[in-house]
């Protein structure tokens, strides 16, 4: 009996069959016996595949629907790479996730990676079936790529078998992930990156290496594979948790965070999987042909990017199409429950294939449903003053005794910088006043998170929150209102010119952000390396475009996805760039890798996650009533799961409370074992744990700040503000070529901020 019911899929590209199926059936069947899979033996006695269970499996024909396009010897290399992939897993499985044999498994990764090798490179003599595919499928697929290529596959490689160990020792410890870690994590141990990259070699047009590393292109990657995992386990659940013991599932991961039946969580998943499909359309259509042009990329290249494209919805459609037939999971029923019958008509298609055209009519399909909710957000709405709940922070507050003189200092650098003046698109004063910044005392936030800073450290901190601060408020007034997303971009571009790499001259500043931005890299990255230095500056950029992100959302009304806001929510934040700050000091003797494996990412993730949840939480009436944002992870969370604000502060706060245990579980627990794991010397370990410890004055220090300061208090909120005019007044004018005079009459409202 199946664990639930399959839901609705939204699936709006349909699958199309590869005629090289039978050619590639055959060839794999035979590989796989020539790499000794069909008799690699279990610890028990038997083996983890025969010949029997791998037809079964029928990987040629999940590679036949998500690729339906290439040529036969490329389906066959492709389909190479898939029955070596799920092989690993089993195989893995067997030795390794039921004996709990951590030491053995480790041996096991460091040993396959040796196969993955470097021009010049000659690796070891295979000793199982797993070493064996691997080494002949590198030898035969990475002559063909770029090096950029090969780097990034190797890492996506890297990360599936390295990250097996995550799953691995949250079995043992029988814990089962929050559900921002889970989505993080399973993108580095599902694949779904690994099989992005396979797309490029299957459409023969690998993604350009300056555009690989961009908002669009990142997402895209991040968005496909994120609706890949979750829909493997929604057909996946009845074997690996109800069988096998597994708790690496999405749906198990919804029942417990949100203590729910099985049902549910298994909409929930769909739901979430609906929304990373359609974040996906929306970047393909508004973010990358953007993105094209910006970078004036030739048609041929152009041409190639819009292959990758099609191919990643290739692989979605076949993708569920294979899920729905292969003996590997649990789909019955799926064939009748994904067809609908569109707008009530008394007969419509059913069967394998026809879902796509039934979920693009229905109007209550997952896609219009989602679509409806991102959309339907009213600006402006009344919402009162949030209770705030209980915070869970088990770390102390320490203030810096430079305090005081920072704030002196502080309000006369504002006041230098024109941070008080008049700007031009802010039309009754500027982006702030003295009382108001006064207000915020945005040094003593910088003096509980820097608490040992010397006095010129310290100011540089209040300096650097100030502007950022500024610039977050600066953008949505001077372009928010009218839309005007080019001018909000060239303004973004410029703000580049005052970071110089050489650290020289700069152009005159046009205005307050410009002023203090110059003034801040010249004393940030004056004394940096030039590698410290454009790091440092990549981040600033990430926090700036961050911002643009925000107006084009904005602009289209849209409530954002609820990975891609929490993911861009670091950025415009801040977090990212204040985390890299410190790292800056020790660039020479921390290595860059150690700050990229998984330990440090989610430390710092859950750290910085933390403290963006306590923003949005202390700032929901003065963001959806004040300034009309879809900004703020309590309305993300009411239009998703169709709450009500109360009760979707409180699943923010679980949130909270998830992200905060889970670092206290790293600092206990991971980061000791990484020590180990990689080795490191004394002095590192003395800095990363130092690190650790500033992440916790961190979260203290800026909870702390927001009860403590006056910048979102209703009184704040109201002073100097015209409340703004519900839709449909009476007072208002209505119909069509009247939205502009609504808006300008809100805009007054949201002035003196």
């Amino acid at each position: 009996m199946q664990a639930f019911t399959l839901p609705d899929f939204y699936i709006p590209h349909p699958a199309r069959l590869n005629p090289n199926l039978e050619r590639s059936r055959e060839h794999s069947t035979a590989w796989a016996r020539r790499m000794g899979m069909l008799d690699a033996p279990t610890p028990g006695g038997g083996v983890v595949w025969d010949e029997e269970a791998l037809a079964r499996m029928d990987y040629a024909l999940m590679c036949a629907y998500t690729h339906p396009d290439c040529d036969g010897p490329t389906l066959d290399l492709i389909t190479d790479w898939y029955v070596w992939v799920f092989f690993f897993d089993d195989h893995f499985l067997e030795h390794f996730k039921y004996s709990r044999d951590l030491r053995g498994a480790k041996a096991y990764l460091d040993r396959l990676e040796l196969f993955m090798t470097a021009d010049g490179q000659t690796p070891p003599e295979p000793e199982n079936a797993a070493e064996a595919g691997l080494k002949d499928l590198w030898e035969r697929t990475v002559p063909e790529m770029s090096p950029q290529w090969r780097r990034r596959f190797v890492t996506s490689t890297h990360n599936l078998m390295v990250e097996s160990m995550w799953e691995l020792d949250n079995i043992d410890r029988g814990r089962v992930a929050n559900p921002i870690e889970y989505v993080q994590m399973r993108r580095r141990v599902g694949g779904a990156p690994w099989s992005a990259n396979l797309v490029e070699y299957a459409v023969h047009a690998e993604i350009p290496a300056g555009l690989a590393d961009t908002r669009p292109m990142r997402v895209l990657s991040d968005a496909f594979s994120d609706a890949v995992h979750l829909r493997n386990d929604l057909f996946s659940y009845q074997r690996e948790v109800r069988e096998e013991g597994e708790n690496s599932n999405a749906v198990l991961v919804f029942e417990r965070f949100l203590d729910c039946s099985t049902q549910e969580a298994a909409e929930l998943v769909n739901d979430l999987l609906t929304s990373r499909l359609q974040q996906f359309e929306n970047t393909a259509l508004t973010e990358v042909p953007a993105l094209l042009a910006e970078h004036a990329v030739p048609p041929h290249e152009q041409a190639g990017v819009v292959a990758y494209v099609k191919g990643l919805q290739d692989w979605q459609s076949g993708g569920h199409e294979w899920h729905a037939r292969s003996s590997r999971y649990m789909n019955e029923g799926v064939t009748s429950g994904a067809a609908r019958v569109p707008f009530g008509a008394p007969g419509g298609p059913t069967g394998l294939g026809t879902s796509a055209v039934a979920a693009l009519l229905s109007p209550a399909g997952p896609g219009l449903r989602g679509r409806s909710r991102q959309h339907s957000h009213v600006p402006f709405r009344p919402v009162g003053h949030l209770p705030l709940p209980g915070f869970h922070m088990p770390y102390p507050i320490r203030t810096s005794p430079h305090l005081d003189a920072a704030r002196r200092y502080a309000v006369g650098w504002a006041h230098r910088m024109g941070m008080f003046d008049a700007v031009p698109g802010v039309e009754f004063g500027g982006v702030w006043d003295e009382r108001r910044f006064l207000g915020m005392d945005l040094a003593h936030c910088a003096a509980m998170i820097h608490a040992d800073a010397t006095p010129e450290q310290l100011n540089l901190s209040s300096d650097w929150l100030a502007w950022g601060t500024y610039g977050d408020d600066y953008f949505p007034m001077v372009f928010g209102t009218t839309r005007d997303l080019v001018g909000a971009k060239l303004c973004n571009e410029r703000l580049s010119v005052f970071m110089p790499l050489d650290a020289g001259t700069t152009p005159e500043p046009a205005n307050p952000l410009e002023r203090g931005l110059a003034d801040l890299w010249r004393r940030t990255a004056g004394p940096m390396t030039p590698p410290a230095r454009r790091r440092f500056r990549t981040a600033v950029e990430d926090m700036t475009s961050s911002w643009l992100w925000e107006l084009a959302n904005q602009a289209q009304n849209r409530i954002p996805d609820p990975v891609d806001y929490i993911e861009m929510r670091r950025r415009t934040f801040g977090s990212d760039m204040t985390m890299s700050l410190a790292r800056l000091a020790h660039s020479d003797v921390v290595p860059e890798e150690v700050y990229r494996t998984r330990v440090m990412h989610e430390l710092d993730t859950a750290a910085q996650d933390y403290a963006c949840f306590t923003n949005d939480l202390f700032s929901y009436q003065k963001e959806i009533e004040f300034e009309g944002e879809v900004h703020n992870l309590v309305l993300v969370v009411e239009s998703f799961l169709g709450l009500d604000p109360v009760t979707a502060r409180d699943v923010v706060a679980d949130l909270m409370t998830a992200r905060m245990r889970q670092f206290e579980h790293i600092v206990a627990n991971d980061l000791p074992a990484m020590f180990d794991d990689l080795a490191l010397d004394e002095r590192v370990r003395a800095i990363l744990t130092r690190h650790a410890d500033d992440l916790k004055e961190w979260m203290s220090g800026i909870l702390e700040w927001h009860r403590r300061c006056v910048r979102y208090t209703e009184a704040e909120l109201r002073r100097g503000r015209t409340p703004a005019v519900p839709p449909g007044s009476p007072f208002l004018p209505a119909g069509l070529g009247t939205s502009a005079v609504r808006l300008a009459v809100r805009a007054a409202g949201r002035l003196h901020r």
